[in-house]
């Protein structure tokens, strides 16, 4: 797991300091990693339909006022705990100028520059460019940004990055308006992000101070956005060798807690921001130094790269442990990118097939992203591309198996399972919970996470209903829930995969505190390829002062008439699919059914219901072995 011990690897400084890094380091003059405004031969090149579309974009945002933001809003933070009302006019902001600018680029006739200026200026006067709810990385702790402290967090780094990416697409241009905009946005960038950066080390996401939080996607998301600032607009060779030194030292400690099975405890969607951003480092270093500083070629790197697609379910559905979403929104680029570095043609064609299966031109997202996106267009619009849709999947420190009933095919039964411990990044109570999928649509689900307030990463997290065990399909003992720290933990972990099964058995008795009274709870999951996947629970309990409850997550409307068969409907989102059966001993057990109605926007994205299935055992028991049979109707 990310914060678990680790040997240090140093892939990226065991051969170089500052001295021998420095001659490898191209000068900003000769530093051109994208086509400039200038360069028409490339923006002239792209296809029409994307030029057409990126000019619409930019025309629908001209004409549009610009967001305000308030100061009473931000502090909605610390008065409700809403983020969302202000991080959405901030965002907005963000999006215009980056569609302003790329309309820029592709008419280049000057019509969009004085919206592009308002958008600069008014980004440069804002006092602090991150969110709210990150100001607590500040002395005076969270509320309104104090002025004298700049402090880097993953908004100011997404803002400095867009700014130096507009500062080095339309350069002279923007002069054209007037020579102090590109001058006030060269100091901003370097007095909120080359200076602090450079100059402290007490930045939790660096690595050396991190108050006990685990090293997650912080910390190659802020330096990939860090490394453009200071690749595009450093001129200082001192300087610009000591930050890129300094950033490299900083990913080698996220690299070092890496698992060498290239898991990510945070789920696919954040892999975008944790091995999705240390390839965008590790390619502009590539590109910074003409190939000279290129570790895509070891094994760990290319092992992460893979996560994606070994945690692809169907279409546009992933396994979704954790704050991860079941559809997450992984730029396509980034995944090509990823295979196109380290040589895995797999990857490259999973990334073009993902492309695919989205409809209209790609113009969305953060410039560094969208840049490469452009000049991509032919090999991501690739006929033959395909997923590969692994059979088995086993990532053994992370402890996640992923199971279909055939390679290649999402038709049949999938199974996802997991064990690993109650304090993984974005974790939530889960420890044994599994997740099926029937011809690709969900079956037994994980619910996910609700848009984010100051509750979800505060003292109270697992008092949120998706973070609990009961909301996870997993058992609840004498009235007792899972609870979350390392030492909540799976143990006697055993996988085994075959042509005929793939089985992930686990002792979860240490997931649940001691006065739950678990002695042993030995859990058995197993997909019967092409029959049904089977899940056994045999506990032993020290005390019994509760009927144990096993819950079940669907999103589907279940039928609990017939007494021992409990039928799951068609998806929702497919009427026409295959419903199932899910078998049970009626006469150990009684059955239930909660219905949620799904208010919270985020999670509307994915289930408009969810129905939680409570079979319960008929009278408190020491020592019981259920078992359950999940199978296509």
């Amino acid at each position: 797991m990310f914060n678990a011990p680790c040997t240090p690897r140093s892939l990226l400084t065991r051969a170089l300091d500052g001295t021998t890094l420095r001659p490898l380091l191209l000068p900003r003059a000769q530093y051109h990693p994208q086509p400039t405004a200038a360069d028409r031969t490339a923006w002239d090149g792209l296809p029409a339909p994307l030029r057409a579309a990126i000019l619409a974009a930019g025309e629908k945002r001209l004409g549009e006022p610009w967001e305000i933001l308030r100061a009473s809003v931000q502090l909605g933070f610390v008065r409700t705990g809403n983020r969302a009302e202000f991080e959405a006019p901030h965002a907005a902001r963000r999006s215009r100028l980056g569609a302003l600018v790329l309309a820029e680029c592709v008419e280049n006739r000057g019509r969009f520059l004085d919206a592009i200026a308002d958008g600069l200026w008014l980004i440069c006067e804002e006092t602090f460019w991150g969110g709210a709810a990150h100001l607590f990385m500040q002395r005076r702790g969270p509320g309104l940004p104090d002025v004298t402290e700049p402090i880097y967090d993953l908004g100011v780094g997404e803002t400095a990055s867009l700014l130096a990416w507009t500062h080095y697409l339309l350069g002279a241009k923007l002069d054209a308006v007037h020579p102090m905009i590109r001058e006030r946005v060269r100091l901003e960038i370097d007095r909120r992000v080359l200076t602090p950066c450079l100059d402290r080390d007490d930045f939790w996401w660096m690595g050396w101070h991190r108050d006990n939080r685990p090293v997650n996607n912080w910390n190659p998301w802020c330096c990939s956005c860090w490394l453009d600032c200071v690749l595009l607009l450093e001129d200082d060779p001192d300087r610009r060798t000591r930050a890129v030194h300094k950033i490299m030292r900083i990913l080698d400690i996220f690299i070092d807690h890496c698992p060498a099975d290239g898991g990510c405890d945070e789920g696919p969607a954040y892999w975008a921001r944790a091995a999705g951003s240390l390839c965008e480092c590790l390619n502009l270093l590539h590109v910074a130094t003409a190939g000279r500083v290129d570790i895509f070629h070891e094994p760990l790197i290319r092992e992460l790269g893979r996560f994606v697609q070994r945690t692809h379910v169907s279409g546009l559905c992933f396994v979704n442990f954790a704050d991860a979403p079941v559809r997450p929104g992984i730029e396509p680029a980034v995944l090509y990118l990823y295979g196109q570095r380290t040589g895995d043609r797999e990857l490259m064609a999973f990334a073009a097939w993902f492309f695919q299966q989205r409809p209209g031109p790609h113009i969305t997202g953060s410039m560094g992203r969208l840049l490469p996106l452009l000049w991509l267009q032919k090999e991501l619009n690739d006929p033959a591309a395909r997923p590969p849709l692994d059979r088995d999947v086993w990532l053994s420190e992370l402890q996640i198996m992923v199971a279909r009933d055939r390679a290649g095919t999402g038709e049949g039964l999938f199974l996802a399972a997991k064990g690993g411990h109650n304090e993984e990044s974005h974790n939530h109570n889960d420890v044994g919970s599994f997740l099926a999928y029937l011809d690709g649509q969900p079956l037994l689900i994980d619910v996910g996470v609700e848009t984010y307030t100051a509750k979800t990463f505060g003292p109270d997290r697992f008092d949120i209903w998706t973070m609990q065990s009961q909301w996870h399909n997993l058992p609840t003992v004498n009235g007792r829930h899972q609870r979350n720290g390392r030492a909540y933990t799976a143990s006697a972990v055993r996988y085994d995969s075959t042509d005929t099964a793939a089985t992930l058995s686990l002792d979860l008795a240490a997931a649940w505190p001691a006065e739950a009274g678990l002695a042993q709870w030995r859990r058995t999951i197993c997909l019967q390829r092409g029959t049904a996947i089977v899940l056994t629970d045999d506990y032993q309990l020290t005390a019994a002062t509760e009927p144990v409850v096993f819950n079940f997550i669907t999103a589907r409307p279940v039928d609990l008439r017939t007494p021992g068969r409990i039928l799951l409907a068609a998806s929702p989102d497919a009427p026409g699919s295959r419903g199932a059966i899910l078998t049970y001993d009626a006469a150990a057990l009684t059955a239930a059914v909660d219905d949620v109605e799904v208010t919270d926007p985020q999670l509307r994205h994915n289930w408009k219901r969810v129905y939680r299935l409570r079979l319960t055992e008929r009278s408190p028991l020491l020592h019981a072995r259920r078992e359950f049979h999940v199978m296509p109707a």
